[in-house]
């Protein structure tokens, strides 16, 4: 039987990562604009660059959605209409809406654009999957509470495309509707100014007694008590094609380029191996990942994996209590802009002698030394910093230099 590979999409919170993760191998891409979008601090596309950011995409046959995401009060009404229009001028592929109202505007105003359904709407069963089907939606990112037979149980309810979050930082909260971040700092998560108060260290207080603070202990681990570990299916993603997922999606908007274009690179040759070997009659839902890809996963992010809900409620295990975060291994180190000679925009300090790792499209990298770097100016130099441009030499050079390409390095 043939089962088609969903398309993979990807986050681009500015125009560079856009670049990046379509170079890696992304079928569509994600971003917000200044208004309605649940990532306001995010770098966001005025209207001029949603209408770059489209242009670019589509030359290279890719598509994007813009996400509309914000739950709305009356005050957020005003100019809707006139933005929806704009989008469906600009020729972007889909709104990704999560507030009834805002769906309902869009309905009436731009008909023709197809709706996508956030995982904000917390869609968790057959009955929510019909009725959003039946309100115009063709696309629901389903919630990232359900697990493998409950999608399982929803594709075989509804017709409409499924979209699961397969990667990246997982919320607390249900799906993300959140008020800490509003108590504390007056910044509203549901209106895409969360302040990330579940990555917050906390201590106990009792009233009587303001100046004795008590630590939060949960079996000696720690204190940081809502901090979920990250989310990652890269080994569920054979279940996930076979249970017919049309869409795999990776948070990270507010993610650096480089982590955007390492995790795009992994799972784009992860559904391309996957392709390729039910392309020679293996069975798609009982495939297991070479090795490669786990030591690969172990090199991106910073809180560790969990497959959260896939396989049953998380236990204690999917939570990272004792810091806000874990060592970080590597780092990008530069991209690749000029390929002859190899010129990179450095991200974080190059040595002379260093070992990197070149980011080609396969998923093994390429592994090599630092043996000379030069400014612009063909000035040696022993060190690059961060934000300058440097001709480099290594050994070996890669053989299948391109630009728009990362370096890592270790990071000790």
């Amino acid at each position: 039987m043939d089962i088609p590979i969903p398309e993979l999409l990807a986050p681009a919170g500015t125009f560079d990562k856009l670049v990046t993760a379509i170079h890696y191998g992304a079928d569509a891409v994600y971003l917000g604009g200044r208004k309605y979008s649940l990532r306001a601090r995010a770098g966001n596309f005025d209207d001029a660059g949603i209408l770059r950011a489209v242009e670019y995409a589509h030359a290279r046959r890719v598509k994007v959605y813009i996400t509309v995401n914000i739950f709305a009060h009356n005050r957020d009404l005003g100019g809707l209409e006139e933005y929806l229009l704009f989008l469906r001028q600009a020729e972007v592929d889909g709104l990704i809406i999560a507030d009834p109202g805002i769906f309902y505007v869009a309905r009436q105003v731009v008909p023709e654009l197809p709706l996508h359904l956030s995982t904000q709407a917390n869609v968790t069963n057959v009955a929510s999957a019909r009725f959003w089907q039946q309100q115009g939606a063709t696309r629901l990112n389903l919630a990232r509470e359900l697990g493998l037979e409950e999608i399982q149980q929803v594709r075989q309810g509804t017709h409409v495309e499924l979209e699961i979050f397969v990667h990246g930082a997982l919320c607390i909260s249900y799906s993300g509707r959140c008020m800490l971040s509003n108590y504390f700092t007056g910044r509203d998560a549901n209106q895409g100014d969360c302040a990330h108060p579940c990555r917050y260290s906390y201590r106990l207080v009792e009233e009587k007694r303001p100046d004795q603070y008590f630590p939060v202990e949960e079996d000696e681990r720690g204190t940081y008590i809502f901090n979920s570990r990250d989310l990652c299916l890269l080994q569920r993603l054979p279940e996930l094609i076979a249970a017919g997922a049309d869409s795999i999606k990776i948070e990270g908007r507010m993610k650096s380029m480089g982590y955007v274009g390492s995790v795009v690179r992994l799972y784009r040759a992860a559904l391309d191996w996957i392709q390729k070997e039910i392309f020679s009659g293996s069975d798609c839902e009982h495939l297991v990942l070479p090795p490669s890809f786990v030591k690969e996963i172990r090199k991106i992010g910073t809180r560790g994996q969990t497959e959260n809900f896939f396989d049953a409620r998380p236990s204690t295990e999917a939570m990272l209590y004792d810091t806000i975060r874990t060592g970080q291994g590597y780092a990008p180190a530069g991209i690749v802009t000029g390929v002859d000679p190899l010129i990179i925009d450095v991200r974080n300090p190059i040595e002379c002698g260093d070992k990197l790792e070149y980011l080609c499209r396969s998923i093994e990298p390429r592994t090599c030394t630092v043996v000379s770097m030069e400014t612009e100016g063909r000035k040696s130099v022993e060190r690059a910093n961060p934000g300058s441009r440097i001709l480099l030499k290594t050994k070996p050079m890669p053989d299948d230099l391109t630009i728009h390409s990362l370096f890592r390095t270790y990071m000790e």
